[in-house]
């Protein structure tokens, strides 16, 4: 008997490592105020939030990685990383993004997608030869 997968909404994974979220780091942010925000979004926009430790690249925090829905995957998307996610202007992009569905299901603001960044090394797919 084959199952279909069940459905997962798109989620932001927040990076809240080393330097991601650290008002030392990175002051001038309201890191708590912030996640709190996404976490509102994500209560009234039916897509989910997730905070982890260090994702990585670092130099380009905070990083918040977007990934699609179980739709947003058949369709093509693929998880996106977004750099210097700090401001409001971003944080409003990635809201509207993953309420509209995320990668897959919906175009990203122009102004977000110039702040997509490669994954570290490690979290890259590898590529089949």
């Amino acid at each position: 008997m084959i199952r279909s997968a069940a459905h997962r909404p798109c989620t932001l994974v927040v990076c809240r490592g080393c330097c991601c979220g650290n008002p030392r780091k990175r002051p001038g942010t309201d890191h708590a105020w912030q996640l709190d925000r996404l976490r509102a979004g994500a209560a009234e926009g039916g897509f989910q939030i997730r905070t982890t430790d260090c994702l990585g690249p670092c130099d380009q925090a905070n990083i918040i990685v977007v990934q699609p829905s179980t739709a947003g995957r058949r369709a093509g998307g693929r998880a996106v990383w977004v750099g210097f996610a700090m401001d409001d202007d971003c944080t409003d992009d990635l809201l509207r993004w993953a309420a509209e569905g995320g990668p897959g299901m919906a175009e990203p603001p122009a102004t977000l997608a110039l702040q997509f960044v490669r994954p570290p090394r490690e979290a890259r797919p590898r590529a089949r030869r």
